[in-house]
């Protein structure tokens, strides 16, 4: 039962894969170092189990200073699981505006309506995988943070801070090296409070273990840090070979009639932004960049070149939408469509 309202992978026997959890005094300083620094976060203030799921899902890809302010103002338009379950969804799509990644936002506004049907909310892992957008990482935070769960995390900051103190170059972004680094963050939670456990990894990996300017003497891990002691830190963990760009050259039809655009559901006619209303028009693939075109934009590993093509009249087309101007950005609020209505001389 949960509060109202993975089988684990096999590891591959290589000797680069050899366990070896953090030793107790190790994570005790570590338990020690955060209820000292621990950052005064606004999901921190009353973490409930809505607070902490909307807080995570929002860092997925996110830094925490632009969070903040979206949390803040989400949780105001939305502040119980039943609100938003209720909200239309171009309500919160437009909450979400300026945040990106817009399927996060949909998982939530789906997973909403799935508490909200259910009754209560599910306390552990295994449960909260079964919700849309309740990947591992988000289901393992909000299990032990909210409900005690001892289960680890891991996000980016955990990833690198683990790596480089056992000294793990594992592919961390295939099953078996990420496998390797999850069984440590479970064993870092044992015998700890896991909410805090994992909190403090999170927060360590972001201030202290950082990307580029690790201040390894101010860490309280420094003492037992293979990675440090092994002059490895600059190298862990390994990085994942990035996904080759694409380069699209997008043409989109701007209709425009009684300060009405028209868009179109966009299924997978379009490689980018699908299964969401965008504006009308043909995308290509090109092998190099194109030389004429009007603006640049890129959505994850897509260049895309556009040049917007105004067009006049009224084209019957059932599968269309005229929306007007003003509410453009409720029914779909990626900026690559407000930069082409900007470069049309309409003005959202």
């Amino acid at each position: 039962m949960g509060m109202p309202i993975g089988s684990p992978l096999e590891i591959r026997s290589n000797s680069s894969y050899d366990f070896c959890p953090m030793k107790k005094p190790a994570r005790q300083s570590l338990l020690n170092w955060y209820q000292d620094n621990r950052r005064p976060l606004p999901w921190r203030e009353n973490p409930n189990p809505y607070s902490i799921w909307l807080s995570e899902t929002m860092l997925q890809q996110t830094t925490i200073q632009v969070v903040i302010p979206y949390y803040e103002k989400f949780l105001a338009l939305f502040p119980r699981i039943e609100t938003l379950a209720c909200a239309q969804e171009s309500k919160v799509l437009k909450a979400w505006a300026g945040l990106g990644y817009y399927s996060r936002a949909r998982n939530l506004h789906r997973a909403a309506k799935a508490l909200h049907q259910l009754g209560y909310f599910p306390q552990t892992y295994g449960e909260l995988l079964k919700l849309p957008g309740f990947g591992p990482y988000t289901s393992r935070a909000v299990s032990s943070i909210a409900f005690g769960e001892r289960v680890g995390v891991l996000d980016g900051n955990v990833i690198r801070l683990l790596s480089r103190y056992h000294g793990k170059d594992v592919e961390w972004w295939k099953p078996a090296g990420r496998q390797v680094l999850q069984d440590l963050a479970d064993k870092v939670v044992l015998d700890f409070p896991p909410g805090d456990m994992n909190q403090a990894m999170m927060d360590l990996g972001s201030t202290i273990c950082s990307k580029t300017r690790p201040l390894c003497a101010l860490c309280p891990l420094h003492r037992s840090c293979l990675g440090l002691k092994q002059d490895l830190v600059a190298q862990l963990p390994r990085k994942k070979p990035r996904k080759a760009k694409e380069v699209w050259v997008w043409e989109p039809e701007v209709w425009l009639r009684n300060n009405k655009v028209a868009l179109h559901w966009n299924e997978s006619q379009v490689p980018f932004l699908k299964k969401r209303w965008l504006l009308p028009g043909i995308a290509r693939q090109l092998k190099q960049k194109p030389t004429a075109f009007v603006f640049r934009h890129s959505i994850t590993h897509h260049d895309i070149y556009v040049t917007p093509v105004r067009k006049k009249g009224r084209r019957p087309d059932k599968d269309w939408q005229w929306v007007p101007v003003r509410d453009i950005a409720e029914w779909i609020p990626a900026s690559l469509v407000k930069k082409t209505l900007h470069h049309s001389d309409i003005h959202v």
